[in-house]
Order: structure tokens, then C-alpha cells, then sequence
């Protein structure tokens, strides 16, 4: 993408430059980094290492949810209330990244209190449940400015669309890192510990011993580098656009979100297409206990040959979407991407169900299985890649529309409904799957007797035993994402604000603000 100071046909209006562009990118990376640090990983500590019921899991982040739901349009009023010298979006994005690191390490910081699967679990929920909600405050911090400052980097619509899918390329990159190293890495420095700091403490205590404190050192590893990228935004980015002088309130912030139509429709797309992100929130179980048996070599091998797809997936048409929609409408390949997707994250349950294995098990790790499931989750990769790209761009519309409409640029606003729309659906996603393996017993005990077994050299996906759990893992990352692929095209299908309609909107507001520079 070529950078340059004036743009065609918005004469004297000025853009991001090279190193900007590559600075967002770089800490947009980092901080999804972050993002899948937590979004994955700590519900896999909870489940896995430290043995949480499935159900309190469920209640702590659909609480988090709630809470968030009134926190992020708080904080996108906040953005849109700052008028500073250098902007409204960067005074937030330099002084995040700190809080956002201890808070991570925090969630895996547990003081001792770990108690047995079967006993009272208190004390370590509570903490839980109060270090999760604090991450997800201090996060939507960073994100709600990080995503924001993209509409006020440059007024040239092509060049924010570029941006804007470069920045979900680069997001996918971070948090597919994240995802795919910091499990391997923390169980093989937990079998490490195991053998050389807590041997003494006996089979059992070495092993959970050592797998608390291999994620926390992960952890802590991965938030340090992300959040080091992440606070390179705030130093070296520049805010163009000036914000509107009007302030609203947080009511009328909220009344502001709900009365535009577009943004609307969006909102409620967004939510209803949650249980796609099951297939990234079970990715680290399903890995580890039916591929991998705990063991860290073969989780990066299965995750090469099943995530690749996803990631690639998701990668690609991140890259090539602003060039399609500008032959096709917006809400066209948003719509048809979530449908037509619907169909290989179904096909990934029925193979499950169609494979033979002995004693009623169902064994889909053959080469031809493993390659039928690389397909499908290239798919599904495509689906959520679109998905997050028009999301994005559809909400930059969104703002337009708005200021168009009422004279008022509610960046903050807005871009707090896609970090709502993310961590809604995170926490939805938990829920589905903590009440899915609650119905299934896999939980607690359970979850630990598994953990054990394959440690011992056992089979998991072997044993008739633990079919139950092996059918529902499978069955969370197909059947519900499935649904959600055909329910989030319903709100858009009469989508209310057509590409045409945006690009006479935008020209009208490019000119509307030539003319203010002038007269200024």
C-alpha cells in the first residue's frame, strides 16, 4: 500500500504513513496476542490445571459479560470525551499496556490457594472471577482506542478499508501465536518442573505443580512481548481527524448506539454468531487430550496440521476482502460467508459420528480423516476471517453514517461495540461449553483423572470411558457454530446502509470537512 501525504479525490487531506501503518499493525498483533493469552488459555488453565467446575467457569464470564456490556459503551463515551493534544485515542493507548500486563499475569497467579478437584472451591473462584472481570475493564481500555484511532488516521475511505483488513490479518496473526505456542510451551516447562523443582512432592502434586506454574511462566512470557508491540501504538501513531466539539452523555451514547439502524443490525449479527468462537475456545482441549495425550511435541504437530487451515483461512481473505468488496456489496459476502460456512462446520461433527474405532470409540486421527478436517477448518477460517474484517469495516461505515446523520463522530462509541461484540461472544461461547462438558460430567475430577491418565502414558481418545468427552468436544465446535453461521445473517440480510448509499454519504462528508479546514 502506497502512502502518500494528499489523496485523490480529498485534496489536502492527509493519511497514516508507512511506519505508522507498520507500528499499528505490529502492536494490533501484540495485543491480540494478549487477548488469546486469556481468551483461550486461561479458560484451559481453569479447566485443566487448576480443575474449576464447569458451571462456575460459565458463571464467571457470563457475569464478565454483563458487566461489559455497560462498561465498553462507558468507555467508548470516555474516548469520545477526550480532548487532549494528542487526541482522543492515544492519551488511552500509552497508558494501557502496563495494567493490561500485571492483570494478565495476575489471572494465572493463584498464591497457593489450589485445592483438590472434590474439596471447596471458594477462595480460588472468587479470585478468578475478580482478576478476569479486572482484565476484561483494562483491556477494553486499550482496545476501544486501539480499534478507534484507525477512523481517525486518515479520511481516505480506501486506505482505512486497507488498514482496517490488514489490522484483522495481523490480529489473526497475534492471537494464532499466542493460541498455537503458549499451551506446548507452558506444559513442556510444567514437565520440566515436574521432574526438577517438585519431584519430592510426589506423582500427582509434581504434575499439578508443575503445569501452574509452566502457564504462569507462559504467561507471563507472551503478555510481556505483546504488550511490549501494544505500547508502540500509542508513542508513534497520529491522530488526523478532529473530534466533533459535542459530548453526550453515556445515555445518550447508549441511546446513540441502538438509534443507528446499521450499527443495530451489526450489534445483534455479531451476538448471534457467538458459537463460532467455540472452535477456538476448545481448540487447546481438543488438541491436547484426543490428538496430543499431553504431550507438547505433538500439540504443535496437530496444531500444524489442523490450525493451519483455520489460520490460513482466516489470513488470507482478511487480505483479499477489501479488493472484493469493491465488486461486490458489503453485506452480500458478509451474509453468504456466514451461510454457505455452515455447512463444513457441520460436516465436522458428522465425520466424528461416521468413523469406527474399537470398543465404541471413534478414531478420526488417520491421514485421510486429518486431511478432510484440515478442509473443513480452512472453511471455518474463511467464515470467521470474513466475518471479523466486514465487521470492522461495516462499523467504520457506521460512524459515517452517524456523523453524517447527526453531525457527531462517535469512534469510541461504536468501536466499543466491537470490543463488546468480541467478548460477548467469548463469554457465550464459555457458556455453551461449560454447559456442554457439565452434561457430560467433564469437569473437575473428571477433567483431572483425564489429565492424570494421560500422563501416565494412557490413551485418552482410547478409552471407551472417556467417550462421552471426546463426542462432546466434538460436538461443540461443529453443531453450535453451525446454527450461529445461519442466525448471524438474519439481522443483515436487509442490511441499512448499502455501499452505494455510503460512498454519496462519505463524498458529501469529505467536502462538508474541506470546507471547515477552509473557513478555519
Amino acid at each position: 500500500m502506497n502512502s502518500v501525504k494528499k489523496n485523490s479525490p480529498y485534496d489536502g487531506i492527509t493519511t497514516y504513513t508507512a511506519r505508522e501503518r507498520n507500528i499499528y499493525l505490529l502492536g494490533l498483533a501484540g495485543q491480540n496476542m494478549i487477548y488469546n493469552i486469556i481468551g483461550t488459555g486461561l479458560q484451559y488453565y481453569f479447566e485443566s490445571v487448576i480443575f474449576l467446575p464447569a458451571l462456575a467457569i460459565g458463571a464467571i464470564m457470563a457475569a464478565a459479560r454483563v458487566w461489559d456490556a455497560f462498561n465498553d459503551p462507558m468507555m467508548g463515551t470516555f474516548v469520545d470525551r477526550t480532548r487532549t493534544k494528542w487526541g482522543k485515542c492515544r492519551p488511552w493507548l500509552l497508558l494501557c499496556p502496563l495494567p493490561i500486563f500485571i492483570i494478565t499475569s495476575l489471572c494465572f497467579t493463584n498464591f497457593g490457594i489450589y485445592t483438590d478437584p472434590s474439596a471447596n472451591h471458594s477462595l480460588i473462584i472468587a479470585w478468578a472471577a475478580i482478576t478476569y472481570v479486572l482484565w476484561g475493564m483494562a483491556y477494553t481500555v486499550g482496545d476501544i482506542p486501539l480499534w478507534g484511532i484507525t477512523a481517525v488516521m486518515t479520511r481516505n475511505d480506501d486506505h482505512r478499508n486497507k488498514i482496517l483488513s490488514l489490522a484483522r490479518a495481523f490480529a489473526g496473526v497475534g492471537g494464532g501465536l499466542s493460541l498455537l505456542l503458549i499451551q506446548p510451551v507452558a506444559i513442556a516447562i510444567g514437565k520440566a518442573l515436574q521432574t526438577s523443582k517438585f519431584a519430592a512432592l510426589g506423582e500427582k502434586a509434581a504434575y499439578i505443580q508443575g503445569q501452574r506454574y509452566g502457564f504462569l511462566i507462559a504467561a507471563v512470557g507472551f503478555a510481556f512481548v505483546g504488550c511490549a508491540f501494544f505500547q508502540l501504538v500509542g508513542i508513534f501513531t497520529r491522530e488526523r481527524i478532529k473530534g466533533s466539539e459535542k459530548k453526550n452523555s453515556i445515555i445518550e451514547n447508549f441511546k446513540l448506539m441502538w438509534g443507528n439502524r446499521p450499527f443495530r443490525q451489526l450489534l445483534i449479527s455479531g451476538i448471534l454468531s457467538s458459537p463460532k468462537q467455540l472452535i477456538l475456545l476448545v481448540a487447546m482441549t481438543l488438541v491436547n487430550i484426543y490428538y496430543a495425550n499431553n504431550d507438547s511435541g505433538k500439540i504443535l504437530k496437530y496444531y500444524v496440521i489442523l490450525g493451519a487451515g483455520l489460520f490460513a483461512g482466516q489470513f488470507l481473505v482478511m487480505i483479499f476482502i477489501p479488493t472484493l468488496v469493491k465488486k461486490v456489496e458489503k453485506k452480500t459476502v458478509y451474509n453468504w460467508s456466514n451461510i454457505i460456512s455452515a455447512i463444513p462446520f457441520a460436516m465436522i461433527f458428522v465425520c466424528y459420528e461416521i468413523a469406527g474405532g474399537p470398543n465404541g470409540t471413534h478414531n478420526v486421527d488417520t491421514p485421510l480423516f486429518l486431511a478432510v478436517y484440515a478442509v473443513m477448518f480452512t472453511f471455518a477460517g474463511i467464515s470467521i476471517g470474513a466475518g471479523t474484517v466486514l465487521q470492522s469495516l461495516m462499523i467504520a461505515d457506521c460512524i459515517d453514517y452517524e456523523e453524517y446523520k447527526s453531525g457527531l463522530r462517535p469512534d469510541g462509541v461504536f468501536f466499543s461495540g466491537q470490543s463488546f461484540i468480541t467478548k460477548l461472544s467469548a463469554g457465550i461461547a464459555t457458556v455453551l461449553c461449560s454447559v456442554g462438558y457439565y452434561a457430560v460430567n467433564f469437569e473437575k475430577e473428571r477433567r483431572e483423572t483425564v489429565m492424570l491418565f494421560m500422563n501416565n502414558g494412557g490413551i485418552a481418545r482410547e478409552n471407551p470411558e472417556f467417550e462421552p468427552f471426546m463426542m462432546i468436544m466434538f460436538f461443540l465446535i461443529s453443531v453450535p457454530p453451525a446454527i450461529g453461521c445461519i442466525l448471524s445473517a438474519l439481522p443483515t440480510w436487509h442490511y441499512a446502509l448499502p455501499d452505494k448509499e455510503h460512498k454519496r454519504m462519505l463524498d458529501e462528508l469529505n467536502a462538508r470537512r474541506q470546507n471547515e479546514t477552509t473557513e478555519g
